[in-house]
């Protein structure tokens, strides 16, 4: 029998909470279901994630306790119930709270008869405004991020962009093909794909890039198969366009995992050169490695190694180093709702282990050569602050400006793409030139 939606949504919540799993992957993990089905338990669990806060306060409301007082389980069967109340329209109100109720009845039993009085009093009429003692607190429930995060944004950004950061993030993300210039154009990738079925806009910023919507898995798409396109935000691109990569050079990409900096880097270079990228994971190189012969690239190599330890082999060999670190990720959250979540602690240590491979990076880069170093963070303390340590301590380097495509015009050295601006990723970028 056919998983159904909902069963499938609180499986996959059930295995993050319980496992760290990517709620993504539990919800692939689930074969039996229809593809209706599976496309509305991924609007469900995306939904959860990306209002969870919101939803408890909510459900703290209509229940007259605080969540922390119910069961994981039925905590998850209340979210995800309350969000198809309360923002999707397509879904009666009706059918909501009686899943719901039929789910509690399998998974909390003892529980059902809260379950049904707590969705029939969301269902049933307005629910009062979010009462909050802080704007950060109350920006905190109505967009469910952290309070921490939201004070530091408020702190470097100001209340007004602040809030547009927070309403950007839980808008919907398409899904951005970047055209494999050596195999065709982007006109020529457009006609492929709506032959598939699959809806592609031109992309403002680029011209060998498309916005896809309505395209299923991306992997089973045979355009994608005949390595006619990879997936990239446009954010990510910036970055190598930014390194001013070209046909010839040498390259490294030191933390490389999946691939598009590398791949968006051989496009530049025109399949001319030679790019070595590297990952701490065997694994993830061999996809990389997989990315690549798809692509037609022939010039990646990809194996594994630790970013931050020195290979005397590499010293000053790269024109080029590109060192897109391991960080918080806030500014992906519109793609990886779940990454508001993370623990604030377990974040400390990340400006150091940015800095040390930073330090790393640079003894590869030749004399005259370029160091890109970037994350797909808009906090200070993992961007400005890191490269302004390395600028104190290593004196052969110095910021050189660059520019990207209108409307994000020229940087002196770094700057913050903020997601609210170009409807693309946050994303940090600065490049620096080694002196001669």
């Amino acid at each position: 029998m056919p998983v159904t939606a909902r069963e499938a949504a609180y499986l996959s919540l059930e295995a993050y909470r319980k496992r760290g799993a990517r709620p993504d992957m539990a919800l692939a993990n689930i074969r039996d279901m229809e593809p209706r089905d599976r496309a509305l338990a991924n609007n469900i669990v995306n939904g959860v994630l990306q209002q969870r806060t919101l939803l408890d306060y909510r459900i703290s409301q209509c229940s007259g306790r605080e969540t922390s007082d119910l069961t994981p389980e039925v905590l998850d069967i209340l979210r995800l119930s309350a969000y198809q109340i309360l923002f999707l329209d397509r879904v009666p109100a009706r059918a909501a709270v009686s899943e719901g109720v039929e789910l509690a009845k399998r998974k909390a039993p003892r529980a059902a008869g809260l379950v049904n009085a707590v969705l029939r009093k969301m269902s049933e009429g307005p629910l009062p405004d979010i009462s909050a003692g802080s704007r950060e607190e109350y920006l905190s429930i109505k967009y469910s991020h952290p309070e921490w995060l939201v004070s530091a944004l408020t702190a470097r950004y100001g209340d007004d962009i602040c809030e547009e950061i927070l309403r950007a993030n839980n808008a919907p993300a398409p899904v951005t093909a970047q055209v494999n210039t050596l195999k065709c154009t982007a006109r020529e990738l457009a006609e492929r794909l709506r032959d598939e079925g699959v809806e592609a806009e031109s992309c403002p910023y680029l011209e060998d890039a498309l916005y896809l919507t309505k395209t299923g898995p991306v992997e089973e798409l045979q355009a994608f198969r005949d390595g006619l396109f990879y997936v990239q935000d446009p954010a990510a691109r910036f970055a190598v366009m930014a390194s001013g990569v070209a046909p010839g050079a040498r390259v490294l990409d030191l933390c490389a995992a999946p691939g598009g900096k590398s791949f968006a880097a051989a496009l530049a270079m025109k399949n001319a050169g030679e790019i070595r990228a590297f990952d701490i994971h065997e694994k993830k190189a061999a996809l990389i490695k997989k990315g690549a012969e798809r692509l037609g690239v022939s010039i990646i190599t990809a194996k594994a190694g630790d970013a931050g330890e020195f290979d005397p082999e590499l010293r000053a060999w790269a024109d080029t180093v590109i060192a897109d670190v391991p960080c918080s990720g806030f500014g992906v959250i519109r793609k990886k709702p779940e990454i508001r979540y993370k623990d604030k602690k377990e974040l400390e240590r990340l400006p150091e282990i940015q800095l040390r491979i930073l330090k790393n990076a640079g003894r590869y880069v030749r004399p005259g050569g370029t160091l890109l170093y970037s994350t797909c963070t808009i906090l200070e303390r993992e961007n400005e602050d890191v490269v302004g340590r390395f600028l104190e301590e290593n004196g052969k380097f110095l910021t050189e400006s660059f520019t990207l495509p209108e409307p994000f015009g020229t940087f002196p050295g770094m700057g913050t793409i903020l997601p609210h601006t170009g409807h693309t990723d946050g994303f940090f970028i600065c490049l620096m030139r080694k002196k001669i």
